[in-house]
Order: structure tokens, then C-alpha cells, then sequence
């Protein structure tokens, strides 16, 4: 099982948890998680005028092995309008614009989406339950 928390936050509302969205999927082969403005395809919508956000931006997918990898999926434009950092535990990193990074079975950490043109971003935590 993989349990998903989103929170979209400004910097006047940074460390509040009111409208705190969740979602999760079975580990099963094949289960999609997607983080993005588009609420026709993501579980987790962020707001329609976040225009760093692209339509779909972060793939949460489970592989054959029950084990889940997230995505960022290359937007529309060449050069994102965000950045995105990833923490498991004391580890932490940026995930490249297209890039996949596997999440560790049993461990839970935080990807933010950090608008580069305003101090606003997308919290979403996760735990990858064993």
C-alpha cells in the first residue's frame, strides 16, 4: 500500500494542515498515483491557477515487484517552472526534470514542488507501507 498526503501551501500558510488531501493505492503491479493540476487523471489536484504545476506532474507508479517509483513527468514546456526535492529519512536530493527515483519498501518521506517564481509550493508526504 502506498498512502499519499498533499497539502498545497503559501508562504502565509506555511506549516498549516487545513485542506490536507489524501489518496492510496494497493501494492499491486500496475497502481497509479498522479499529483497534478488535471482532476480528470490525478487523485491529488493541486489549484487550476498554479500554472508551476504542470497538468500531470508526479507519477506514482508500482512495479512487478510491489515496489513504487515516482516520476516527474515532463511537462508541455522544456524548461520547468519548479523544482522538485525529495527527503527519505535523513537523505534528500532534487529529482530531475523527467526523472524516476524508486521509494524505499517500508519508508516513508516528502516530495516538494517548489515554485520558482513564488514562494507557494506542494507538500505531498508518503509512506510505501511493507
Amino acid at each position: 500500500m502506498l498512502e499519499l498526503t498533499m497539502a498545497a501551501v503559501t508562504a502565509a500558510e506555511e506549516g498549516a494542515t487545513a485542506g490536507m488531501l489524501m489518496a492510496d493505492a494497493p501494492s499491486e503491479p500496475g497502481a497509479v498515483l498522479r499529483v497534478g493540476r488535471d482532476k480528470s487523471v490525478c487523485r491529488l489536484a493541486t489549484p487550476d491557477d498554479w500554472l508551476f504545476v504542470s497538468r500531470v506532474h508526479l507519477e506514482f507508479l508500482c512495479g512487478p515487484d510491489g515496489v513504487w517509483q515516482v516520476t516527474w513527468l515532463r511537462g508541455s514546456q522544456p524548461d520547468p517552472s519548479s523544482e522538485v526535492r525529495l527527503t527519505v529519512g535523513e537523505y534528500a536530493q532534487t529529482l530531475t526534470y523527467g526523472g524516476t527515483f524508486r521509494l524505499p519498501r517500508g519508508g516513508s518521506g516528502e516530495i516538494v514542488v517548489h515554485d520558482r517564481t513564488a514562494p507557494r509550493s506542494v507538500n505531498v508526504g508518503f509512506y510505501h507501507e511493507a
